[in-house]
Order: structure tokens, then C-alpha cells, then sequence
């Protein structure tokens, strides 16, 4: 195992103070398979099950807008006014933002993505 460092890019490159998105933490630590032994330093590229990443996708943006309009949908059928059909999708939304974390905890203890180093990079 390998600890690497992937940085991510900023919607303006990096080089812009004014949007305040380079103010956070845009290099992430995580561990990959070393399976081309390479050396500290090299930049690699990285390698990982697309059927993981897409789900962690799914439960992170998908799954909450989902429970927000399943939520307004069973207001308005059960004949609710406009302002509680809003209210009830807002708190579906908010369970599934909590669904969400739940689920992410647990695959946490569970099954983490798994990244593995597959070619190096040229500088």
C-alpha cells in the first residue's frame, strides 16, 4: 500500500482570490495499491471500481432530491395545501441527507473505495 496525495482542481484553476474556493483544503490523503512499485514522489495515476464511486455519487447528490420530490409528490397526493406540500419535501430532503450519512458511516466500517496506482505520469 501507497499513501498518495490527490489534489483538486478549482472551478477558476487556483489562481483566483476572489471566488474563495482556493481558501479550503484541495489536496486529499488516501491509500492505493501499489501495483507498479512506485517510488514516493512520481505522480501516478489512479485506478478505481466505477460501480463504488458512481453509488458514493448517487447517495451523495442523487438520493436527497429523490426523498425531496418523492415527499412533495405524497403531500400533494394525500390532497395537502401548497405551503405543507413544500414543508414535507423539505423534511424529506433532510432525511435524506441523514439516510445518506447513516449509509456513509456504515460503509465506512464496511467497504471503502479501494484505489490502486495502475500507470505513472509524465512530469
Amino acid at each position: 500500500m501507497a499513501e498518495v496525495v490527490v489534489t483538486r482542481g478549482t472551478a477558476c484553476g487556483g489562481s483566483c482570490g476572489s471566488c474563495e474556493a482556493c481558501v479550503f483544503e484541495n489536496e486529499i490523503k488516501t491509500e492505493a495499491r501499489n501495483i507498479i512499485s512506485a517510488f514516493p514522489g512520481q505522480k501516478v495515476l489512479l485506478e478505481t471500481e466505477s460501480r463504488k464511486f458512481y453509488k458514493a455519487a448517487f447517495m451523495v447528490y442523487i438520493l436527497p432530491f429523490i426523498f425531496f420530490f418523492i415527499g412533495y409528490a405524497v403531500a400533494s397526493a394525500l390532497g395537502a395545501a401548497e405551503g405543507i406540500c413544500m414543508l414535507v419535501s423539505a423534511l424529506a430532503f433532510i432525511a435524506g441527507i441523514a439516510y445518506m450519512v447513516y449509509r456513509g458511516r456504515r460503509q465506512k466500517e464496511e467497504e471503502q473505495i479501494k484505489f490502486s496506482i495502475i500507470s505513472l505520469l509524465d512530469e
